[in-house]
């Protein structure tokens, strides 16, 4: 219904740019598998062994967040929310250091907003679930029964789970889990989250308010390009939204995504603003890594499968920052799947990457099957530790630096 309101002029040019990144993106590959075929000879993959799994997942299909102001409204009832027997899962959810659960001041506010037909915003629908629990038994195939990598039931000395601390992630998470181990486990689950202050999962504009600045700029300046407020208003007039009411195109392609149609996005981004905006996270995943490969790591400090339950605003950057990103908005139950191998002879170390299921070329890697020095010199660049990430933003706040942007 909303989606044919959105062929107007400003995703012409959109369009066309989108397919350029898109065939370039595509050489890129084809090249890479041509050089894929020659280095089989200096990488023997029969020689390869997985040793760690990082899985960064958007959650499955929701409610949206904010109603259009128009009469005519998407009736949300209770029932699209029951929840499929398949997926149902028992789980413990406690802060960073196994701590009570931190308070959720999103779900708060979306209890405030009631949807036409009673369902709250932002609320993980039946839809979801199953979406979820897909992506679950896709990784059970894969990591359970065709390479057996990972134990059939849930054991938590295997599995680390981290997600945001919004209601839709954890019950994502839920569904994910008993995909991929079939309601079965071993001990029990526990999900960690932290405080809405300083969560990284996401990017954080409280928490940093270089971050905020930097975004606040550019917000203003796309509403400006030429054209985008006439189109607005266009869109506006044709599904009969009043002329003042406060909407923008965000709030309308959320509404357009909660009902499961696509659209593509051409975002204005600056490497300083990737860096605060996924830099905390990154560093997290390179940690990872660098600790599953330190042989002086001790056994039982890492996992083989860490999982984290994210959002659409997390994976952009991170895809960005990869060179994998794509340009459209990544969909409900989309995962971003990170391998770390180990050659069983030279000792070496190896990174693949996938997107959706797709094998994926990194920024600064030769082949899909990159060396982790290579992988890691180029998350280098955007990630940021703890304490240069607290420096950064707050240095901003003092000097004013962000200014204008």
């Amino acid at each position: 219904m909303i989606s044919g309101l959105f062929r107007v002029r400003l995703w012409a040019p959109v369009g066309v740019f989108t397919s350029l990144v898109h065939c370039l993106h595509q050489r890129r590959v084809a090249l890479a598998e041509l050089r894929g075929a020659d280095d089989q000879k200096a990488v023997d993959q029969s020689l390869l062994e997985l040793k760690m799994v990082q899985v960064v997942f958007r959650h499955g299909a929701r409610s949206p967040l904010k109603p259009l102001p128009q009469e005519e409204q998407v009736e949300w009832k209770p029932q699209l929310l029951e929840v499929p027997p398949q997926t149902q899962f028992d789980y413990t959810v406690t802060n960073l250091v196994g701590g009570p659960k931190p308070h959720s001041p999103f779900d708060s506010q979306y209890q405030k907003t009631t949807l036409k037909g009673g369902v709250f915003a932002g609320q993980l629908t039946k839809v979801g679930m199953q979406q979820m629990f897909a992506l679950g038994e896709r990784l059970r195939k894969k990591y359970v029964e065709d390479t057996p990598f990972l134990s059939p039931t849930f054991n938590p000395v295997e599995v680390f789970i981290r997600s945001t601390n919004i209601y839709r992630n954890l019950e994502s998470t839920r569904c994910l889990l008993a995909g991929l181990f079939q309601r079965q486990k071993e001990g029990p689950i526990v999900i960690h989250t932290d405080e809405a202050s300083s969560e990284v999962l996401y990017p954080n504009y409280q928490n940093c308010w270089s971050l905020q600045e930097r975004t606040r700029g550019r917000k203003q300046a796309a509403a400006l390009q030429p054209g985008i407020s006439e189109d607005l208003e266009t869109v506006k007039e044709g599904m009969g939204i009043a002329s003042g009411d406060r909407v923008d195109f965000l709030i309308l392609f959320d509404n357009v995504a909660a009902e499961q149609v696509g659209w593509p996005l051409h975002p204005l981004h600056a490497e300083e603003g990737l860096q605060m905006a996924v830099g905390p996270f990154l560093h997290i995943l390179e940690s990872n890594l660098l600790k599953a490969a330190d042989p002086a790591t001790p056994s039982g400090k890492t996992r083989k499968l860490y999982l984290y339950a994210a959002h659409d605003v997390t994976l952009m950057p991170l895809l960005m920052v990869l060179g994998i990103f794509d340009h459209k908005w990544p969909p409900f139950a989309v995962d971003l799947t990170m391998e770390l191998y180990q050659h069983r002879k030279s000792k070496e170390w190896f990174v693949q990457l996938y997107y959706h299921g797709e094998e994926q070329v990194p920024k600064g890697c030769p082949d899909r099957l990159c060396p982790l020095d290579k992988f890691l010199n180029a998350m280098s660049v955007y990630s940021l530790s703890p304490e240069k990430y607290h420096t950064l933003c707050s240095e901003a706040q003092v000097t004013g630096l962000g200014n204008g942007e």
